[in-house]
């Protein structure tokens, strides 16, 4: 932090996610970090807005072409398709778009915007069927939470054994 004091333009912009708002299947780890970053940004907006610091959250949605899409989204064409139907802008974020989004934070244009998280999801968040959990046919919400089986279009998380 004493380097970002001596800054002439001192701004911080955390990286969160969406789903801790609403909760997702699998992913209570993760929601529970992200919502730790959440109030460490307001923590920060609040101690160090009045020194000159900006501390603000970009919070992706799904995005499109990720390491994340590939682990927690389908590989199926359709269901991807399926997806972008229940985001109210009509597709998955880019990179771009989350780049955006930070470099406006990080300019002039977000030289008075402090404290706040910016949802860069397309409106995703405000509904759950937009989840990303639909995997395929056989995997619908809850009954593959019930059943155990990990739809065959996902990684395993599982961690298979070391070989020696």
């Amino acid at each position: 932090m004493p380097h970002l004091l001596r800054s002439t333009s001192p701004r911080i912009v955390f990286v969160s996610a969406t789903f801790h708002y609403t909760g997702m299947p699998l992913q209570a780890h993760v929601s529970a970090a992200k919502a730790a970053i959440d109030s460490l940004m307001a923590s920060v907006a609040l101690e160090y807005g009045p020194r000159g610091v900006q501390s603000n959250c970009i919070s992706p949605g799904a995005v499109a072409d990720t390491e994340g899409m590939a682990r927690l989204g389908s590989s199926q064409a359709d269901a991807i398709r399926e997806f972008e139907r229940g985001v109210p802008s009509g597709r998955m974020a880019t990179v771009r778009d989350v780049a955006d989004a930070t470099v406006f934070l990080l300019s002039e244009a977000g030289a008075y915007i402090n404290g706040q998280v910016v949802p860069v999801d397309g409106g995703s968040w405000r509904r759950t069927a937009a989840l990303p959990v639909g995997l395929d046919e056989a995997h619908k919400y809850p009954d593959f939470l019930l059943s155990g089986e990990i739809s065959r279009h996902l990684k395993d998380p599982r961690k298979s054994k070391a070989k020696l």
